[in-house]
């Protein structure tokens, strides 16, 4: 298997332009030989999916990259074979999961990604390349299926992580909410992605890149972290403990 993956924790940083910081990111990704790429923008909620398309496609443009929308086909899994690369925008994972059962373009998403189908996502886009969507952030505002996700990746995402918080607010913790995770899924790793950061897979390898640090949290183990450029292969050896 020849999978290449660009994970992004976020689109946009405060004050800057959408899709800005990432935007050298995916041109060295994708390079000059991807053409086509094919928007997934099924997240969007508050968002029209003309607007989000519009939005993306024109960033995507820009870098050189022709881009069409699923929402505006009858059946994209037909045409999935016609494109250079896949990319998932953010918004609401449950509804991502959801509308990708209904249309059944898990298998053939999953199938062409694991035959070189480079594959962009961020937030709610990256969380599903994992095994589950179990490590979300979001409300479950629909009920999938089930919670089974791409499973590009043999550990779990939490993207938008951050260490803050709320001044006299009573409510959990990222890092509470993550223990809880770890503590009834004890052989899974789950790698926290920081704002303006992402993991770059491809030739078997996978590093972290951007605004660090990158924390990894698995049960009873001590928190590791790890900054830009270190390579984070190991965590593909499923089961892996954290080196």
């Amino acid at each position: 298997m020849n999978k290449r993956l660009l994970l992004l924790s976020n689109s946009t940083n405060p004050g800057e332009l959408y899709l800005g910081w990432p935007a050298k990111h995916i041109k060295d990704f994708l390079g000059e030989k991807i053409k086509k790429v094919l928007f997934i923008p099924y997240a969007g909620v508050t968002i029209t999916l003309d607007d989000y398309f519009h939005a993306v496609s024109t960033q995507f443009e820009a870098l050189g990259y022709k881009m069409d929308s699923a929402h505006n086909m009858a059946n994209p899994q037909k045409v999935l074979s016609e494109y250079d690369a896949i990319t998932v925008g953010g918004g609401n994972t449950f509804q991502l999961i959801r509308l990708l059962e209904d249309k059944g373009l898990i298998p053939a998403i999953q199938n062409a990604v694991l035959n070189g189908m480079p594959y962009i996502g961020w937030s709610a886009g990256s969380n599903i390349a994992s095994p589950t969507i179990k490590t979300t952030n979001d409300m479950p505002i629909v009920e999938p299926a089930s919670f089974n996700a791409f499973n590009f990746i043999p550990f779990q995402i939490n993207p938008h992580y951050t260490e803050a918080t709320l001044p006299n607010h009573g409510g959990e913790s990222r890092d509470v909410r993550i223990n809880e995770f770890v503590t009834v899924n004890q052989s899974t790793n789950v790698v926290c992605l920081p704002e303006g950061s992402l993991l770059r897979y491809e030739n078997e390898q996978i590093f972290f890149i951007g605004k660090g640090p990158c924390k990894v949290f698995r049960y009873a183990q001590p928190i590791k972290t790890f900054k830009d450029g270190d390579d984070l292969s190991w965590l593909l050896d499923e089961g892996s403990q954290i080196s």
